[in-house]
């Protein structure tokens, strides 16, 4: 049985070697280079751990060390990788990918001036009565017809497929022979409008689309998302040098026009320091100018001479992302006050939630308080919730402006107006504090009581006795031994409320809204809910390098002031000492 598990063992790990240097192999190829070297590191580590018995204890380690590597390590790495980039919404892809999509994306060409749609059908073999994709295209030229296959694909950016081709193959006497087969035009000789099949290697290819044709339109709908936007609409057909793509014309109707490249690499010389030199740039063919390479972005001008964005790439800009909060007005004024409520956000829940918590604790503590098990449920249910769920419940049942408890009933019970809980600055950010006291206290509650149980009698009977009265005693003796257990896990509050992102987000959105600036943020955003936004929610685009740079600020941030606070903590433990 030993032997058949230990042969049993073997193959799974020549199976999870085999896999994983192949998924190294696979990232390497499309060039994932820092993904795959941080998997072959995690292979090497993981077979010296399995196969060296000196290091046989740390076998209980990889599956930590596996969520250690690509959880936290390669996370860690990629975002000081990007911050350092301006990668972002139109700078996603490298230089090269770049310069191959406006070389060959069929979206950087142009339709000459006059130039006539050629006349086409498109032939499908039918399963049964329904088309499938198996289809070939016949063109009608000045009066010679041509075939087509179904265009294969010619240039791939990932796996986006960036361009297919197909050549169109003159038919003569009604047959023609295209990449080794055999088509049979029937009838012959006609138009393609008159062309009833076509033959080849036992397939009957039926008519199944023509601009032109009224009893082909049954099958438009399956033509538009079968056909054209899996392989036409990046299809160029050649005849010779003339290449001929899918456009709608000015009918409104699906036709192929000859077209022409946009965008060619040329070079350029220049003299520079008593040298020429030559440099590749990219060409606008039909006004003949260079594209303009800018801060990892290539500009063309339009007919007015104006400059206009054409396709950008990330590149490395060094320590621009940093500065900017600096030196850009629209951008260090929003951030330093975000950073100012951050920390004022941080403290203040953590004062308020400590110090109802607290409060609660020392009359949970009371020896003559009866129902104590009672309370104690009562008041842990806000911590027992979920948080999404209560936030949610606070957010459309007590703070809604037109519908919600406080400004239907409880303000003008009062004879207060309605208050604007999501659009007044002020009051959106009372709303998130008392949302997040009512969600922390009652954790701050259930640590303080285990804290004060802890606290010996004696020393409270010794200062009744010194005649020490309630006040002098918790000053003296239970504030202080309280903090020596609490300071960490205030520390702690602290830290998680610095990036309490939930709470913010799912209450205000982070609004209501500043105005006079570039970056999307609100009066109630804290740093990492400022960097979500300018990830995934900017209007003008995700910038990832800025949210990146920001992200690492917050690092430096929690992680100093978390040092600085076990620090001064540790000044109460003299106390107990």
């Amino acid at each position: 049985m030993k032997g058949l598990l230990k042969i049993f063992l073997i193959l799974f790990l020549a199976v999870f070697n085999a896999g994983m240097v192949w998924a190294g192999i696979f990232l390497f190829q499309n060039s994932y280079y820092e993904l795959g070297i941080v998997l072959l590191t995690l292979l090497v580590l993981i077979d010296y751990f399995i196969f060296n018995p000196k290091a046989y204890p740390y076998r209980y380690t990889i599956p930590a060390l596996i969520l250690l590597f690509v959880l936290v390590l390669y996370p860690i790495y990629f975002t000081v990788k990007v911050a350092f980039t301006n990668y972002g919404t139109g700078h996603l892809m490298t230089k090269q990918e770049a310069i191959e999509r406006i070389l060959f994306d069929p979206n950087y060409t142009y339709v000459p001036e006059n130039a006539e749609p050629v006349e086409y059908m498109v032939f499908s073999v039918f399963d049964g009565l329904n088309p499938t994709e198996d289809f070939v295209v016949l063109f009608e030229k000045d009066g010679n017809i041509y075939i087509a296959e179904r265009p294969v694909v010619a240039k791939r950016s990932g796996k986006e497929v960036l361009l297919r081709e197909s050549t169109l193959f003159p038919v003569k006497d009604g047959t023609a022979e295209v990449n080794g087969k055999v088509y049979e035009i029937v009838p012959w000789p006609a138009s393609i409008k008159e062309v009833n099949a076509v033959y080849s290697d036992g397939k009957i290819y039926k008519p199944l689309y023509s601009p032109e044709e009224v009893s082909l339109k049954r099958y438009e709908p399956f033509f538009k998302v079968n056909v054209v936007q899996k392989y036409l609409n990046r299809a160029e057909f050649w005849l010779e040098d003339q290449s001929y793509m899918f456009r709608i014309g000015e009918n409104g109707e699906w036709n192929f026009y000859p077209v022409k490249r946009l965008y060619s690499l040329s070079f350029e010389e220049s003299l520079e320091n008593g040298r020429i030199t030559t440099k590749l740039v990219v060409k606008n063919n039909l006004t003949g100018r260079h594209l303009v390479e800018r801060e990892g972005a290539f500009y063309d001008y339009d007919e007015n001479g104006r400059e206009f964005f054409v396709i950008g790439y990330m590149e490395y800009i060094g320590f621009k992302n940093f500065s900017r909060i600096f030196t850009d007005p629209k951008i260090a004024g929003p951030f330093f006050k975000v950073f100012t409520w951050t920390f004022t956000w941080a403290a203040l829940s953590v004062l308020f939630t400590f110090a109802i918590g607290l409060s609660l604790a020392l009359v949970l503590n009371d020896k003559t308080l009866k129902g104590k098990n009672v309370y104690r449920t009562l008041l842990i249910i806000p911590w027992a919730v979920p948080a999404f769920i209560s936030v949610l419940v606070w957010r459309n049942g007590m703070f809604n402006e037109t519908y919600g408890i406080l400004n239907r009933f409880v303000l003008p019970f009062l004879g207060l107006d309605p208050v604007k809980w999501f659009n007044d600055p002020f009051w959106a950010k009372v709303a998130v504090l008392t949302v997040n006291t009512w969600l922390g206290f009652p954790y701050m509650m259930a640590v303080s009581l285990g804290a004060l149980q802890s606290i010996p009698e004696e020393l409270y009977e010794a200062a009744a006795i010194d005649g020490a009265g309630k006040w002098r005693r918790f000053w003296t003796i239970t504030f202080p031994l309280l903090m020596t257990t609490v300071a960490p896990l205030l520390v702690g509050s602290f830290a998680f409320n610095f990036n309490n992102f939930v709470n913010i987000y799912l209450l205000t959105g982070g609004g209501p809204a500043m105005a006079g600036t570039t970056t999307p943020v609100g009066h109630t955003d804290i740093l990492i809910s400022y960097v979500y936004k300018l990830a995934f929610e900017g209007g003008r685009g995700q910038d990832f390098g800025f949210a990146s740079a920001i992200s690492i600020i917050i690092f430096f941030l929690v992680g100093g002031i978390s040092f600085v606070n076990f620090k001064l903590s540790g000044a109460f433990e003299e106390v107990s000492e």
